[in-house]
């Protein structure tokens, strides 16, 4: 059956590119920066650390918010480390952390673990999980590393490096699903919605060019 109120995803990061995913998959979410001061979370497992950074965002947006009976409101929590070498890797410090972790990946491989922490602010309920995709790195030179870095890019993102940007002429392949290292499973948020008996189709506002409305996602605020 259809939802009988609204449904509202309010994404708890600050990242375009997991915003543009959700956005390209037809799904049109608030966004509230969590605020949460990721260098205070430490852990040995990069399972560990990813879960529970998304859950700590999806918490911190989930006290800002209030439940009302018109609309059943969605908060989601993500965060991204890469396992490389048996360290745990974020984001860079600076430009030289950078161009020294991109020296040490040239020709490797890691894993890129994305967590994902959904909650429903009007049941109270959660649904949680990590997805992991194994990335394989080009052996690039050290002028493209130089050239790479310049660009700012490789600061802002977790392992310093990209799928959907500048970086990714620089992988040469990933098994698992690309979406993870982008930072949002859309697979795995497909499931977590079925945890809580909604649909990912629940959240649709939209529909490609040229395509008919669904009376699916009628009653969606868009």
């Amino acid at each position: 059956m259809l939802n009988s109120v609204p449904l509202r995803l309010v994404l708890a990061s600050q990242s375009p590119a997991r915003r543009k995913l959700l956005q390209a998959a037809g799904i049109e979410p608030d966004v509230l920066v969590s605020g949460v001061d990721e260098s205070q979370v430490v852990s040995e497992r990069a399972e560990e650390l990813c879960l529970e950074l998304a859950r700590l965002k999806a918490q911190a947006v989930l006290s800002r918010l209030r439940s009302t009976p018109e609309e059943r409101t969605l908060v989601l929590g993500c965060d991204s480390v890469l396992a490389f070498d048996g360290e745990i890797l974020g984001k860079p410090t600076d430009a030289a952390d950078a161009a020294g972790r991109w020296r040490r990946m040239r020709g490797r491989s890691g894993v890129l673990h994305t967590g994902h922490c959904l909650i429903d602010v009007v049941h109270e309920s959660r649904a949680e999980a990590v997805a992991s995709t194994t990335v394989h790195f080009a052996d690039i030179s050290d002028e493209e590393i130089a050239a790479y870095v310049a660009t700012g890019e490789p600061l802002a993102v977790a392992g310093a490096f990209t799928i959907d940007g500048l970086g990714g002429a620089f992988l040469t392949g990933i098994e698992g699903d690309p979406g993870t290292v982008v930072g949002l499973s859309l697979p795995l948020l497909r499931r977590l919605l079925a945890d809580l008996d909604l649909r990912v189709v629940d959240l649709w506002t939209k529909v490609a060019p040229g395509a008919r409305r669904s009376s699916i996602s009628a009653n969606v605020r868009a």
